[in-house]
């Protein structure tokens, strides 16, 4: 269609006539009203706006030596940020000496990471620079879409299911075990009985003993008859 011929049909019916796609060969036009047009493009741009999440990146500085309560306490504040939804940096500042520790400083990170393993995602693993170690966190998807406790619960849940069934399991056994006859100890074998065997007789007192001779002894009484 010409040009002169398509301003005419949007004239015709109180509309304008808008070029869309200038690059096209042929251009592509559209008979629309403008102000509407731009009304709604404009309301678009809004709820793009409105959806998008719009990611703060805060920092935590942390001590290779610090106490244990120091500790927990920058956790809760790395907690709070990433439920917020905002990454964050944390860092590691190593004084004098130190620095030639750095594994004291990649304990911290690791155990903060593992600690916080449901609501972060790690973006970038422990890196030195000079007298500072870094380590990026992000929300961990769950944060972003909303279903974090959800996925807590739902863990419990399954891991109490796991639990009494454990229990059940090990009170049946114990049942069965209880009502179960003992089992019967196998007999012991007899031990063959000894033939008796008929003792040799004792010889008799009287036969063992030697026979006295009760003559007087010649020479005895001959002795006694010679005089004195």
């Amino acid at each position: 269609m010409k040009t002169d011929d398509a301003v005419r049909y949007a004239q015709e019916r109180d509309l304008d006539l808008v070029e869309v796609a200038p690059e096209a060969r042929p251009p592509v036009c559209r008979v629309l009203d403008y102000s509407k047009y731009k009304y709604e493009q404009a309301q678009k741009v809004k709820q793009a706006k409105k959806h998008q999440q719009q990611i703060t990146i805060r920092e935590i500085k942390f001590r290779p030596k610090i106490a244990e309560h120091d500790y927990q306490t920058k956790k809760g504040h790395v907690e709070r940020f990433l439920r917020h939804k905002d990454k964050v940096k944390v860092t590691i500042m190593f004084r004098g000496r130190e620095v030639t520790h750095p594994q004291l400083g990649v304990q911290i990170l690791d155990r903060l990471a593992g600690e916080l393993a449901d609501l972060c995602a790690v973006e970038q693993r422990p890196i030195q620079d000079g007298r500072n170690m870094t380590m990026l966190l992000g929300p961990s998807k769950a944060v972003l879409n909303g279903t974090l406790e959800q996925e807590i619960a739902e863990r419990e849940a399954e891991a109490e299911t796991l639990a009494a069934r454990v229990a059940e399991d090990a009170a049946a056994i114990e049942a069965d075990t209880g009502s179960a006859p003992a089992a019967e100890a196998p007999e012991a074998a007899e031990a063959p009985e000894a033939e008796e065997t008929p003792d040799a007789e004792a010889p008799d007192a009287a036969d063992e003993a030697p026979e006295v001779d009760e003559t007087p002894d010649a020479d005895a009484d001959a002795e006694a008859e010679q005089p004195a």
